[in-house]
């Protein structure tokens, strides 16, 4: 997708959404948006951009790492098969998948005053671009860390973001993710990629990574 393509889509999509704050303002129902929409201090440009948030960070990033995540166990079969076997080991295995794969990856940073770091100084508004993978695959903090483990103690990782600007649904996210692996699991035993793995292809060309589509199967 080229930048006039993503340029269109996006406008597209705040379109449908300034559309859709709009109507939950006038007619509101039990929903989140109508919650946030009855806030008249509120402008439709803001809920619009609260809406846009929710969507990309609440649905996007998850549903890539349900979709990820599942790539990756059915290129591990064998740990894949330890996680079936064994449901305790699921919030482990999330925390590593989420650490391994780092589906939001690239961030913008600005220095708010000179900084040294590894040896070079940053100057005070400089703009910092921030690796999340990079950082979580740092083999100062993680033994093997472009080994996937779900045994591994992940929890340090990066993937939510750090300090101040840390995630606010994360846990959210790890419910679901908790959830969704768990029924996969146990509801599809047999499981398997219908299509060899180098044939899946990956949104290499999108902020969020993820796959475009994962063929499957199962018994």
């Amino acid at each position: 997708m080229n930048l006039e393509d993503k340029m269109a889509a996006y406008m597209a999509l705040n379109t449908y959404l300034a559309e859709l704050v709009t109507g939950k303002r006038a007619e509101p129902a039990d929903d989140l948006l109508s919650d946030l929409a009855r806030d008249e201090d509120l402008s439709i440009e803001e809920l619009t951009g609260m809406a846009f948030l929710l969507l990309l960070a609440g649905h996007e990033t998850t549903a890539n790492m349900l979709a990820l995540g599942t790539f990756a166990l059915l290129e591990h079969p064998e740990q894949m098969a330890e996680l079936r076997a064994n449901a305790e080991l699921v919030p482990d295995a999330v925390e590593e998948l989420l650490r391994y794969l780092a589906v939001a990856d690239v961030f913008f940073r600005y220095a708010a005053e000179d900084i040294e770091l590894g040896g070079h100084t940053i100057r005070e508004g400089s703009t910092v671009i921030v690796s999340l993978l990079a950082g979580n695959h740092d083999s100062g903090k993680f033994e093997n860390a472009d080994t996937l483990d779900i045994h591994r103690n992940a929890r340090g990782h990066l993937s939510f973001g750090h300090g101040v600007h840390q995630c606010l649904g994360q846990q959210l996210a790890r419910i679901e993710m908790r959830a969704g692996f768990e029924g996969l699991l146990r509801r599809f035993p047999g499981l398997r990629l219908a299509v060899p793995a180098g044939e899946v292809k990956l949104r290499t060309d999108m902020n969020i990574y993820g796959v475009h589509a994962l063929p499957v199967t199962w018994a």
